[in-house]
């Protein structure tokens, strides 16, 4: 989804598709019950030109303004190349998150539930590519939750929504 959550992922008129439904009838059980984590990607081999067109939709679509502090997805230099840093959902905002507001869904995507929430920063904090948001004006974090509204915005389509 994209910052904040799926009810405002749907606000902004985004349908993710359901990467379950392309699996083929007739696999295993086990396959089946594998637990699949979804999560935004970088193609490789692909260049960003670093237009800054997934920033500003994640942070537009959430936060209703451009700015690159307000989007879960940044931009930086590496190697004289712009290179796309996304949440890979690795999980330390959960452990260190003491009011259990962080939590991993069934498709692996870790979401904020923002009632439970405290604002305490701790999850930015130690979040080690600085993709998870808290800015002043609001009471809660935010971070990527895989929506794909900076996918449909790339016009280089460096960016992708993936399973594995």
């Amino acid at each position: 989804m994209g910052c904040l959550g799926l009810d405002n992922a749907e606000k902004v008129g985004y349908n993710a598709k359901d990467p379950d439904a392309s699996r083929q009838k007739g696999s295993s059980s086990a396959q089946k019950k594998e637990q699949r984590m979804k999560r935004l990607a970088v193609k490789k081999g692909v260049e960003c030109m670093a237009c800054l067109q997934c920033v500003r939709a994640c942070s537009e679509a959430f936060y209703k303004e451009f700015h690159q502090d307000k989007a879960c997805i940044r931009i930086v230099e590496k190697n004289g190349e712009a290179k796309p840093i996304t949440c890979v959902q690795c999980g330390k905002c959960a452990k260190v998150c003491e009011a259990g507001a962080i939590t991993q869904n069934p498709k692996g995507v870790y979401m904020i539930n923002k009632k439970l929430c405290t604002g305490c920063g701790k999850c930015k904090e130690v979040c080690p590519f600085g993709v998870l948001v808290k800015v002043p004006e609001s009471e809660t974090s935010s971070k990527c939750i895989a929506c794909g509204i900076c996918v449909k915005a790339c016009p280089m389509e460096v960016l992708e929504i993936v399973e594995k």
